[in-house]
């Protein structure tokens, strides 16, 4: 019998802070199925940690870039693409120019807490809050999403910080379980496997949303856009290579 076909997906970290992309990693290949492969790239420009409408623009442009050069590196078909910022910039844009399923640590989780019933967010940093907002609203989960907690320190800090991090997160997610929910979402790189460690402390189910980002793209639930074949439909000036060399649909 034929060895079965390894399914590749590839992990894009829009930030340019490597300690994120080493959490992730720590935490999701763990959960990979035997047959499976993680490709792993950094934002190669951008902000070390996305924390407002500007830095969320240019992350988008970067995890765009990061995409086309792993192609350019590894042209051999993808299985998925894993956004991993909880705020998925660039997702509409790389859905469309990518020929395989797409979706971010946001979507992903919204995903799985929707189907619970009515969810909370819990995350780092005051200016996410209308972001996610809108990013709810735009993927159609604007009724679910009933509550977001924001924390003051951001999800860089939280990372870096672990002790206080469980402190206050867990304060957090009580908080947010009061607004009449079913599950809460962690929503944040730097908070990957965090939620495991304080399951045990709140009452409603957590969602890691970096677990659900790759279960979403393992169970096949993450939306594909029409494309057929990467590329894109804009021609482009004094743009990167990688992007530049991209076919014309």
């Amino acid at each position: 019998m034929p060895n079965p076909r390894i399914a590749k997906y590839l992990l894009i970290n829009p930030n340019t802070n490597g300690l994120t992309t080493q959490r992730l990693q720590e935490v999701l290949r763990p959960q990979l199925p035997a047959h499976a492969s993680l490709h792993v790239r950094t934002a190669s420009f951008g902000a070390t940690y996305i924390a407002c409408e500007a830095s969320h623009a240019v992350a988008a442009h970067a995890c765009l870039q990061a995409w086309a050069e792993h192609l350019e590196a590894h042209p051999e078909p993808l299985d998925g693409v894993l956004i991993g910022c909880f705020g998925d910039p660039g997702l509409f844009a790389l859905r469309e120019m990518s020929a395989c399923p797409v979706t971010g640590l946001a979507e992903a989780s919204f995903i799985q807490a929707a189907a619970q019933g009515p969810f909370s967010i819990v995350t780092g940093g005051e200016r996410w809050k209308p972001m996610l907002h809108r990013l709810a609203s735009n993927l159609g989960f604007d009724k679910a999403l009933r509550h977001i907690e924001t924390v003051v320190p951001s999800g860089a800090e939280l990372q870096a910080n672990p002790e206080m991090a469980i402190k206050c997160l867990k304060t957090a997610c009580q908080k947010a379980s009061l607004s009449g929910v079913k599950s809460i979402i962690l929503g944040g790189a730097g908070l990957a496997g965090y939620a495991a460690q304080i399951q045990s402390l709140v009452d409603l189910p957590i969602i890691d949303s970096a677990t659900a980002g790759l279960e979403v793209l393992l169970n096949q639930q993450a939306p594909q856009g029409p494309a057929t074949m990467n590329g894109t439909h804009a021609a482009w000036t004094s743009m990167p290579s990688a992007i530049q060399s991209l076919p014309k649909r």
